[in-house]
């Protein structure tokens, strides 16, 4: 029998006779004893590996060369010399986690692996000094309920990711072609209105993920979240492939949406398959597997999933699912209802809620702009240990949760909490701004934006009287970690020109929103100095509090409102 070769072509030249004729016998041989050959999942879905390399991205050209997470020794000796590692080797890094900091030369961002956004005290406080004696004493909570460190001298690296893996975390597979960080419901186990407790499920799948290495070669990232049909959501729709608990009939299991990708102006579409809980995890890593071998590999810019379903269609990418899976998904009957989706208010879990379990309470509250400190670390792990379960909690909209917190002690929690400076009652504008890094630290970004989120907060506290939550997302560039198009304000930094100097800026979107009221905002100014944004944004919410209909909410607001009627508005 003929051996097929997974192999057709060496540095872009086939194969000659003799080439053949060895791998042949040596393929064949493997097979003989029943054993197969894994190449890390380096190989391109389609393009397949035997055709020209050249059809292939800078990037993918790359991996090809040496898997990523095979660059660990690279690491290390950069660490050691000190050199600015190759432009090559700096795109592998990132597959521990680490990127560099091209705006501070010699120095990491690490972004970790929290799968769920869910710490014990103890891994907590560990991470707390690692910040303290290893990078610049603070990090920042990020919109994937996950942890970013940052100005990480080149020399810590091996140590940093040393000591993060010794707590029981990584940051492997944090950046690149990666499943990124799995997000999940923040008070899964313990919120009254949650049908499914989606934490088994996350704590398996983060498992599967980290020990295949095919996952750790996708066409590009890939975004995960699962929702347990809770009180808190997380905007699972926004995600490659989001997971929805809800109950169908007498069943409760989940439905999935497909192609989520705010930053390419999509929002994740229900498929329309209904699965069982038992299930769930083997269907989400057949479809992602799927987008391994047929994701796009030649270009970049069309290489996420919503792409892959928009140039094959849903009903392709569902007949290979089924085919990796073998066998066939459950199709929810037409017009077939399943119950369990709330409107999800980004601001519930703010302040004392009860759980589930009687007498306990879990209690969130606000960094200022998703920053802390190694103190503020160190005293939420004490809080956690003190007054509650020994756990804190990340959520997509980069706040913190204490759970299990006995009715006694939520008044301390409470005070302590806010002596921390944090914002521990909701707050229809502080509660609802979410920022990205920022040009301090990120090369990418326009704009300050962390600096000026403080900013605009402390203007509008106490110069607007909001009853409504407004959320505020401001993003320092089109990848749109802070996700501005799902904002009820959106601002996108840009460099604005200004009596001939550069200066930083914004675009202003409005409208947008997520769950049951999902929708992309809609640009209506360009090229906002920063320094006149804060008037701007009063002047905005003015406007609409003034105009507004009864019990209107902002984006009920613009939604019904041409673009040049909200100009004048809002000038």
């Amino acid at each position: 029998m003929k051996t097929e070769l997974p192999i057709r072509a060496i540095d872009g030249e086939p194969l000659s006779e003799d080439q053949t004729r060895y791998l042949s016998g040596f393929f064949a041989g493997i097979s003989a004893r029943g054993e197969g050959v894994s190449f890390g999942g380096s190989q391109p879905g389609e393009p397949s590996p035997g055709e020209d390399l050249e059809m292939l991205s800078y990037e993918e050209r790359v991996k090809r060369e040496q898997h990523p997470l095979d660059a660990w020794d690279t690491l290390v000796e950069a660490s050691r010399s000190q050199e600015i590692p190759a432009k090559e080797d700096l795109f592998r890094f990132k597959w521990h986690g680490l990127f560099h900091l091209t705006p501070v030369h010699g120095s990491y961002m690490a972004r970790l692996r929290i799968p769920g956004g869910w710490l014990r005290a103890f891994q907590m406080r560990e991470l707390a000094a690692i910040a303290e004696e290893l990078t610049t004493g603070y990090v920042q909570v990020t919109t994937r309920s996950n942890l970013q460190m940052r100005l990480i001298p080149q020399q810590h690296a091996p140590e940093l990711v040393r000591r993060i893996q010794s707590i029981g975390l990584h940051t492997r597979g944090a950046g690149a072609d990666n499943v990124r960080n799995l997000t999940a419901s923040p008070t899964a186990g313990v919120d009254p209105a949650e049908l499914v407790d989606v934490r088994p499920l996350i704590h398996e799948l983060g498992q599967a993920i980290l020990n295949d290495r095919q996952l750790a070669d996708l066409p590009r990232k890939f975004n995960i979240a699962y929702d347990g049909g809770g009180a808190i959501g997380v905007v699972e729709d926004t995600n490659d492939i989001g997971v929805r608990a809800v109950r169908a009939g007498e069943r409760i299991g989940f439905r999935i949406f497909l192609g989520g990708a705010t930053g390419h102006g999509a929002f994740a579409s229900d498929i329309g398959v209904f699965v069982e809980a038992d299930r769930i995890n083997e269907v989400v890593l057949g479809m992602t597997r799927v987008f391994a071998k047929k994701g796009d590999r030649s270009d970049r810019k069309k290489a996420r999933l919503k792409h892959l379903l928009e140039a094959r269609g849903l009903v392709w990418f569902l007949t290979e699912v089924e085919a990796e899976l073998g066998w066939a998904l459950e199709r929810l009957e037409q017009g077939a209802e399943a119950q369990g989706y709330r409107l999800g208010n980004r601001h519930a879990h703010v302040g004392a809620h009860p759980q589930k379990q009687e007498g306990l309470y879990y209690f969130g509250a606000t960094p200022p702009v998703g920053q802390l400190t190694a103190k503020q670390m160190r005293r939420l792990a004490e809080l956690a240990e003190w007054y509650g379960d020994g756990e804190i909690r990340l959520t997509v909209w980069q706040s913190v949760v204490l759970t299990g917190i006995a009715e006694a002690y939520l008044g301390v929690v409470e005070k302590s909490l806010k002596r921390m400076g944090f914002g521990v009652r909701p707050s229809p504008v502080s509660s609802g701004v979410v920022a990205c890094t920022g040009n301090r630290y990120c090369k990418y970004a326009q704009s300050d934006t962390k600096g000026h989120a403080a900013r605009l907060m402390a203007h509008l506290e106490g110069r607007v009287e909001l009853d409504t939550p407004v959320n505020i997302h401001l993003t320092g560039c089109p990848h749109s970690c802070a996700q501005h198009a799902m904002g009820d304000i959106g601002l996108l930094g840009a460099k604005v020109k200004r009596n001939g100097e550069t200066v930083d800026g914004y675009h202003v979107f409005v409208g947008g929103g997520f769950g049951a009221n999902k929708a992309l905002g809609r640009q209506v100014f360009t090229g906002v100095p920063h320094d006149e944004l804060d008037a701007l944004i009063e002047r905005m919410l003015k406007g609409f509090l003034r105009e507004r209909r009864e019990g209107e909410r902002f984006q009920e607001f613009t939604a019904r409102m041409e673009v040049p009627r909200l100009q004048e508005l809002f000038s």
